[in-house]
C-alpha cells in the first residue's frame, strides 16, 4: 500500500493517467474486497488473504503501473491462470455452504459445474471491462496499440488474441478447481483441495455447519 501512495502523485505530476487510473482501481478493489468480507460475515484464511492481496497488487501495479505485461511476456498469462483457480474456489464454496447448511439440494456436479461459470463469467466481465477502457478512454489495457514496436510486426487481431488466450487461461484455471471440488464432494479428501476448504470453513462455521445456522 506504501508504493501505491508514493506512485499516485508520481503518476498526477508525469499527467500519466492510466497510472493514476490503474493505482486508485488498486486501492478501490482493496477496499471493496475487505468490506464485502465484513458485509458478509466471511472471512479468508491467512494464506488465502495473503494470496488475494498479492494477486491484487501484481495484477494491477505491478502489472499496468510497472509494466510487467510488456516486461515479462508470461507475467498475464500466469495472473490469468490464477485468477482462474481462485475465482473457481469462490465459485464452488458459493454452492457449496449453501448445500452444507440444507438450503440447496443440488447434485455434486452442479457445484461443481457453477464454480466454473462463475469464474469463467467475471473473466469475462473484465474483458469487457478491459475493452470499454481502451474504446472509450484510449488506454491499452487489452494491449493491442503500438505493438509492432515491442514485437516488431503488427496483427490487427491483437485484441482479439489476447482476450482470447487471456478467457482459455481463466477457462483452465477453473475447470481445475471444478474437478478438484467435485472429486472433493465424492471422496471428501483431495491432495491440498480438501485442507483449503477445511480451512475456509473452521474460518467461517457461520456458513457451512447447519447447526450454527438454525440456532
Amino acid at each position: 500500500m506504501l508504493s501505491l501512495i508514493i506512485a499516485f502523485p508520481i503518476s498526477i505530476w508525469e499527467r500519466n493517467w492510466l497510472h493514476t487510473f490503474l493505482i486508485l482501481l488498486t486501492i478501490v478493489v482493496f477496499f471493496v474486497a475487505q468490506k464485502i468480507q465484513e458485509k458478509y460475515d466471511f472471512y479468508l484464511p491467512g494464506e488465502l488473504q495473503l494470496v488475494l492481496i498479492l494477486f491484487i497488487y501484481a495484477g494491477i501495479f505491478l502489472g499496468g503501473v510497472r509494466d510487467f505485461y510488456y516486461r515479462f511476456w508470461w507475467f498475464d498469462s500466469l495472473l490469468h491462470a490464477i485468477s482462474g483457480l481462485g475465482l473457481g474456489l469462490i465459485g464452488f464454496l458459493i454452492p457449496y455452504s449453501l448445500y452444507k447448511t440444507g438450503k440447496l439440494k443440488a447434485n455434486y456436479f452442479f457445484i461443481a459445474l457453477f464454480g466454473f461459470c462463475f469464474a469463467l463469467s467475471l473473466g469475462a466481465i473484465w474483458e469487457i471491462f478491459e475493452f470499454t477502457m481502451d474504446h472509450f478512454f484510449r488506454f491499452n489495457m487489452q494491449k493491442a496499440r503500438d505493438l509492432e514496436l515491442v514485437y516488431g510486426y503488427f496483427d490487427t487481431r491483437l485484441g482479439v488474441l489476447d482476450t482470447m488466450y487471456d478467457l482459455i487461461l481463466d477457462a483452465a484455471g477453473a475447470l481445475i478447481t471444478s474437478v478438484a471440488g467435485y472429486f472433493y464432494l465424492k471422496k471428501g479428501e483431495l491432495f491440498l483441495f480438501d485442507s483449503l476448504v477445511k480451512k475456509v470453513e473452521e474460518k467461517n462455521p457461520q456458513h457451512f455447519d447447519k447447526d450454527e445456522k438454525t440456532s
